[in-house]
């Protein structure tokens, strides 16, 4: 399950990254997305593209395809 299949005030724990995503891996841990973090999706527009996060008390808007790069487990 990645970021981008959540839906809307979903938690999750990201698990990792899925191979093929080098090109945004770098970007997004440098934003915080690292294993072992809880997210939750806060807002998403009509087509999925972008999605607003919650992410270690900051918003942070992904495109779908950075969405789409990172795995996550659902708690809660």
């Amino acid at each position: 399950m990645t970021i981008g299949d959540l839906e809307v005030g979903a938690q999750a724990r990201v698990i990792g990254y899925n191979k093929g995503s080098v090109a945004y891996r770098s970007r997004l841990l440098a934003m915080g997305v690292t294993r072992g973090e809880t997210v939750q999706v806060r807002r998403m527009a009509p087509m999925g593209d972008p999605v607003e996060i919650l992410l270690k008390g900051f918003a942070l808007v992904l495109r779908k395809d950075e969405a789409s790069a990172v795995l996550v487990e659902r708690i809660g």
